[in-house]
């Protein structure tokens, strides 16, 4: 926290006190106040994203927890089960499938899935119809993070780039996934479809990237001419991939506005009980 220090000056008669005559002059009391501003986490700058949490926020749907929750420290016992700071500085998200999802209240096994996850607010507005477009700039997410545990089939993903709805074009794609499956890291990314122009899983690729299991790894995602690129860094592994190019978005008629998204994204609804767990230690987006 920052600390403002404000003296207030000893005054006689609206004098300095050090030229006052008579003990019987108004003296002001001296008065010093210390004001802690709040400072912003210098691995996350929060006012950038906002957090969802499989709880039922009263119609079904997942919960949004809103930066100065997070700053403050004022999320209630529930939410603070699934997000909370270590003493490292650190935050763990954990996360089951509790039926409340981002899209509404699901059934197991329904093809809906629970999360602990970041979404982005680009330039810190705090509404999510400010995006970002592919045609236009550089944009970077780099996220560090750390998979605990993965329990039932060894899924979750850790960032996305998501699509929103955009004028012209239908749906809102999961464009880019990175998965964590099984220790493995994982691209699931869209690739322009063979019909039509809405972008779908029905056309995407998978590569495995490099084997992190349990270790800190720092994933990077680059959008630059409308081009996506990679790279992975894993001290403990010994892996350090720099800049890899993977897909022309733009080159293949991609038009959505996007936005990141890093966390917890469980890929498992079979029942109640199994859990995973993931510590995110910085994220940093850079748009340019």
């Amino acid at each position: 926290m920052k600390k403002l220090l404000l003296i207030f000056v000893l005054t006689c008669g609206g004098y300095l006190l050090n030229s006052c005559s008579s003990s019987n002059d108004e003296v002001e009391e001296e008065v010093i106040e210390i004001i802690e501003e709040p400072t912003e986490d210098p691995a996350i700058v929060w006012k950038n994203w906002y957090l969802s949490v499989p709880i039922n926020r009263g119609d079904g749907s997942a919960t949004s927890i809103y930066y100065q929750s997070i700053v403050n420290n004022t999320l209630t016992a529930d939410q603070s089960n699934y997000f909370y700071k270590n003493t490292d500085g650190s935050y763990t998200m954990f996360t089951k499938f509790t039926g409340f999802t981002t899209s509404g209240e699901a059934a197991l096994n329904a093809g809906k899935y629970c999360r602990t996850e970041l979404r982005e607010y680009w330039r810190g507005n705090q509404t999510t119809s400010d995006n970002w477009s592919m045609s236009t700039g550089t944009h970077i997410m780099e996220t560090t993070l750390k998979v605990d545990f993965v329990e039932g089939n060894g899924r979750t993903i850790v960032a996305q780039i998501h699509g929103i709805e955009t004028t012209g074009l239908e749906g809102s794609p999961a464009t880019v996934k990175i998965r964590w499956n099984s220790g493995e890291i994982q691209l699931d990314y869209y690739v322009k479809p063979s019909t039509g122009n809405t972008w779908t899983s029905a056309s995407d690729n998978k590569i495995n990237v490099g084997k992190v299991d349990n270790d800190i790894f720092t994933f990077k995602i680059k959008i630059e001419n409308g081009k996506f690129y990679y790279a992975l860094v894993c001290e403990a592994k010994g892996i350090n991939t720099d800049y890899t190019f993977v897909y022309d978005y733009v080159g293949n008629g991609y038009g959505y506005n996007n936005y990141f998204k890093t966390g917890n994204y469980y890929g498992w609804n079979a029942d109640y009980t199994k859990t995973a767990q993931v510590v995110l230690y910085a994220v940093k987006t850079t748009h340019l």
